[in-house]
């Protein structure tokens, strides 16, 4: 019996080992399938084609107008035109089927070779000029993703993760029932709109927030040229979209862990600690925190790693140049580099996040090691 039990912790971190191992490459699948699958949308449905397409025709335009302009004899205009539109369609990838076309660049986006920007509305939003490689961009915008809504996410969850399960266990109290009417109040209003009347009161009205958002580019951008000075101009963009973002998301927060606190507190382990006369706040932290603590991890690391990928229309409303930004530029001008590679991005970030989960949930919980 003892030799058995002195094999236990090594046969226990080999089932760990080996669970890890396969969740990791269960993730890893989940990943080519979706850059792949993002691939073949965008190529089968003919989306990359008609884009490129209009590329090429406001670019033989364009050639054949510079052409006018030098007085060029009109036979050879036409010539020179057709040579210029053959190469263009060469160039672009036209002249192949399409899984010659789109294939190939999510495989090279697997293998972290993002490409090049391909249109001039996606490097105006990172603020810069063609050309452009698409890690460039994104590496640029994402530090002002995490500046507004990551920092807002993170904000979220400190504070639900000290108030959620206080007011779980004070069920039907007034802060419950605030709490309750504060988070249907929040669901029923959209983001942007509170971002709108946020602009309006603080920015046009009391002139203590700014109106214009796209200069922060500046200040992230040179960061380290003087930090002290930037971090204060980042600040004094941020602050707003920051707050905004809080106020609309700190209602879903505090009742999902609300929700998940509640069935934990109604146990009878809890009712026999606060039979013993314990403190409230011992009781939530050491029966009730502990207990949610797998769950309520699930929602914090999730929702932080979903953040990474911005919101489109709140993004919009403030004029911040971020992720979200940079998604409706990409899509809206049918880069598909950039479209692939923001998907790729986002998707490996939340596998990451799946994957930290994972490794939280041995070390937190005793039954799945064992």
């Amino acid at each position: 019996m003892s030799g058995v039990a002195s094999w236990a912790p090594f046969m226990a971190s080999s089932r760990v080992a080996t669970i890890l191992v396969k969740r990791g490459i269960y993730l890893a699948i989940v990943l080519v399938i979706v850059v792949l699958l993002t691939a073949v949308i965008i190529g089968a449905t003919g989306y990359d084609k008609q884009v490129l397409e209009a590329i090429i025709q406001g670019q033989v335009q364009a050639y054949k107008q510079s052409l006018q302009r030098q007085n060029v004899p009109t036979t050879k205009i036409l010539q020179l035109v057709e040579e210029y539109k053959k190469r263009l369609i060469h160039l672009y990838g036209l002249d192949k089927p399409w899984y010659d076309r789109v294939i190939p660049m999510a495989l090279r986006t697997l293998k972290l070779d993002l490409g090049y920007v391909q249109q001039e509305q996606v490097a105006n939003v990172v603020g810069e000029q063609l050309p452009l490689k698409v890690s460039t961009a994104i590496l640029e915008v994402l530090p002002r993703t995490v500046v507004m809504i990551t920092v807002a996410e993170a904000i979220c969850a400190v504070i639900v993760l000290y108030l959620g399960p206080m007011i779980a266990y004070k069920r039907g109290s007034l802060a419950d029932k605030a709490a309750i009417t504060y988070a249907a109040i929040m669901n029923a209003l959209p983001v942007w709109w509170i971002a709108l009347i946020a602009i309006f009161f603080f920015g046009y009205y009391l002139h203590i927030a700014p109106t214009r958002y796209r200069d922060v580019i500046y200040y992230i951008n040179h960061f380290w040229n003087d930090p002290i000075h930037n971090f204060i101009e980042i600040l004094r963009y941020a602050w707003l979209p920051i707050v905004v973002v809080v106020i609309s998301f700190l209602g879903s927060w505090l009742y999902s862990v609300r929700a998940i606190a509640i069935r934990v507190v109604g146990e009878d382990y809890v009712a026999v600690a606060r039979a013993k006369g314990l403190p409230e706040k011992l009781v939530v932290r050491r029966y009730v925190l502990r207990v949610i603590a797998g769950p309520v991890l699930t929602i914090v690391i999730l929702n932080l790693a979903l953040s990474i990928g911005g919101f489109i229309i709140t993004e919009s409303v403030f004029g911040w140049p971020g992720m979200g930004s940079l998604y409706y530029a990409a899509i809206m001008s049918g880069d598909a580099p950039t479209i692939i590679a923001l998907i790729y991005m986002t998707t490996l970030v939340y596998v990451v996040a799946r994957f930290i989960l994972e490794v939280l949930y041995i070390l937190l919980d005793p039954r799945v090691r064992y």
